[in-house]
């Protein structure tokens, strides 16, 4: 079967379709949603296929929006149809198998039955074995500068149908629109697409290439590329010369000002930090940043201007715990638990203070204090207290009433409980078969 019937084949089209409507995500420039893209299929799927088939299909511009990032600026995705995402997904599947087996051991990035946590753990592999010198690559603004020919002669060495190479290039060059203007794209591939993932692998995999044709520890996860030597001559050295590669051979840019060479202590790694602890043995934490967006998140959560029922704040609040301590779940509990520690009481004391605004009236406060097990003597004080919502909060009434169990009953959810539930969960299996053979050093 060739490459392109394959693709467009019912069951891999129906299996893009599913994940497609899974993902969900915003309509495109033509306004078309995921829950009418069934209806749509069934009255154009034909006619779609037919114009694939016959080199006469032509994608519709991306819808450009801008997301903001971490630090103040923002980031831009490009958002395709539905029709173009479903087509999109279903070439990635038939591809992603094909380069797989090129792709590098140590590329974790965009890639089945590979994580994060899998990239940070074998980080700390290299760490422990000696290799504690990092040259950070910082890429700028990587999804927008790929050059387009440099790609389709990278994908022409593996594809030999010509009318896949190019359906590929007609994706690349559909254009973006914004605030209703067309602009053509000569390079990049839009980050929000569901082939751009795959695109951008296969570009970088040729500095995956490189790195270990010269026997060089590095760890990628996308464009985040770290590579692992043993004194800073030689970090300063591969800066250098892995620079240079990067632009002069794949055409991309090297930020200057953000890559550097540094200590474990001095990198930011997926949102991971590194320390060593009295053994000497190096482990993963939540980096400094992503603990304050951590806490800068729920502080927005649980700001007391916010008209919101108190269930549905703390099912918000649950579903942001559960994401974050899951995804830190690997780093050291000496470090997690101080760090557990103080964001749970902040947290609960400002849960206290939306409640006591909630309750508004003198009356209503002396009431509730009463029926929560406080003296009628304390709860009038308390009720009547002229001093701040955040001094009230700390009060030993307003803590014995509303207590941390009586919060956790309601549905607030306790970081360091959670963290100690799902780290010791985390089986010894996972890490030893990532230090044994996902990453293994030569």
């Amino acid at each position: 079967m060739e490459l392109l019937e394959e693709i467009l084949h019912s069951d891999n089209l129906n299996e893009a379709y599913r994940r497609v409507c899974a993902n969900k995500g915003a309509s495109g420039v033509d306004g078309e949603t995921v829950e009418g893209l069934y209806g749509y299929l069934h009255e154009h799927k034909a006619e779609i296929l037919e114009q694939i088939r016959t080199r006469k299909y032509k994608p519709q511009p991306v819808r450009r929006v801008e997301i903001p990032k971490g630090n103040g600026k923002m980031r831009q995705l490009g958002i395709p149809t539905v029709v173009d995402r479903l087509l999109q997904q279903a070439i990635s599947q038939v591809l992603s198998p094909i380069y797989e087996k090129q792709f590098s051991d140590s590329s974790f990035g965009f890639r089945p039955f590979r994580s994060c946590e899998q990239a940070v753990v074998c980080s700390l592999n290299f760490l422990n074995a000696g290799y504690d010198w990092i040259i950070d690559i910082d890429l700028e603004r990587f999804f927008d500068t790929v050059n387009h020919d440099r790609l389709m002669n990278l994908l022409n060495r593996t594809i030999e149908d010509g009318d896949v190479l190019s359906l590929i290039r007609k994706f690349l060059k559909s254009g973006v629109m914004e605030d209703g203007v067309f602009a053509k794209t000569e390079i990049g591939t839009p980050q929000g697409g569901n082939l751009s993932p795959l695109l951008s692998n296969i570009v970088l995999n040729e500095l995956d290439k490189e790195l270990t044709k010269r026997e060089l520890l590095f760890v990628r996860y996308a464009d985040d590329c770290n590579i692992f030597v043993r004194s800073r001559r030689s970090a300063e050295r591969v800066m250098k010369s892995i620079s240079h590669f990067i632009e002069k051979k794949l055409g991309l840019k090297v930020n200057i000002t953000k890559s550097k060479i540094g200590r474990p202590e001095d990198i930011k790694f997926l949102g991971f930090g590194y320390f060593r602890d009295k053994a000497g043995v190096y482990q993963a934490k939540p980096h400094e940043i992503s603990i304050a967006k951590m806490k800068l998140k729920l502080k927005s959560l649980t700001r007391r201007s916010w008209s919101i029922s108190l269930d549905k704040r703390l099912t918000k609040i649950k579903q942001q715990v559960l994401g974050w301590v899951t995804y830190f779940r690997i780093s050291s509990p000496s470090r997690m638990t101080s760090i557990m520690k103080q964001i749970d009481s902040k947290l609960r004391r400002r849960i206290r203070v939306v409640i006591w605004v909630q309750w508004k009236c003198i009356k209503k406060r002396y009431v509730s204090l009463c029926k929560l097990g406080i003296t009628h003597d304390k709860a009038f004080m308390l009720a009547n207290c002229r001093r701040g919502y955040w001094f009230i909060s700390h009060t030993h009434t307003l803590q014995k009433a509303i207590s941390n169990s009586m919060l956790e009953k309601r549905g607030l959810i306790s970081l360091q409980k959670h963290y100690e539930k799902v780290h010791y969960n985390l089986s010894s299996t996972f890490r030893t078969a990532v230090y044994r053979t996902v990453c293994t050093v030569v």
